[in-house]
């Protein structure tokens, strides 16, 4: 499989679109019931990993990239996107991450209630951790800076600093929703048809 792959070197223009850098012909992965597998992360597999998959038969391909790759006894266009030809269920629970957190929160700091760019976002215990506090979806919160460090290790009610919304664990679809207001910088033509992003967001969307 690998050999197969690696077998394809030369690499040239099938179209009069202009040239485009090998590694932006990622594929959109699609479940069979043609969703993508996920929104965030977007479900994109490299070139590579996206060839190989078809050669293994568990993909089948819907866009095509116009760009051509060769191997000494083949050439094949590079898939654009490719969709599952067996249900990969979905995940019961979310991992519980910083980026989920501040997805299921939105990017909103939860006790000033403006929003942030990731890196100007941290996450706060409710109850501190030298209180008793846990690190869990129920009691970890986005923050901003000015405001985890004026919370410090005390609790809401010594400080008057509650957050906007109690925290709580939420469903797989519930991030997905949210996902889908925040789109990636560039989508591939083709792409546009399997993501539905919400189109009043476009203009005020935080990474």
């Amino acid at each position: 499989m690998s050999n197969l792959v690696d077998g394809f070197s030369n690499i040239q223009k099938i179209s009069s679109t202009p040239h485009v850098p090998l590694e932006q012909c990622s594929a959109l992965i699609l479940n069979a019931d043609y969703r993508p597998l996920s929104y965030l992360p977007l479900s994109i597999w490299p070139w590579q990993e996206a060839v190989k998959a078809i050669f293994r038969g568990t993909v089948s391909v819907v866009y095509e990239h116009d760009r051509e790759i060769k191997s000494p006894s083949q050439c094949m266009r590079l898939p654009s996107v490719l969709v599952m030809n067996e249900y990969v269920p979905e995940k019961r629970s979310p991992s519980f991450t910083r980026f989920n957190v501040f997805l299921r929160d939105q990017w909103r700091c939860q006790y000033c209630g403006d929003k942030f760019k990731t890196h100007a976002l941290t996450f706060d215990h409710v109850i501190p951790r030298a209180k008793g506090g846990g690190t869990s979806w129920e009691n970890i919160v986005a923050a901003c800076q000015s405001c985890n460090t004026r919370k410090g290790c005390k609790l809401p009610s010594e400080c008057n600093m509650h957050p906007l919304h109690t925290p709580r664990e939420p469903t797989i679809h519930e991030l997905q929703a949210y996902a889908q207001k925040f789109p990636p910088h560039f989508l591939h033509e083709g792409w546009e048809d399997f993501l539905y992003w919400d189109s009043e967001l476009e203009d005020g969307y935080v990474h």
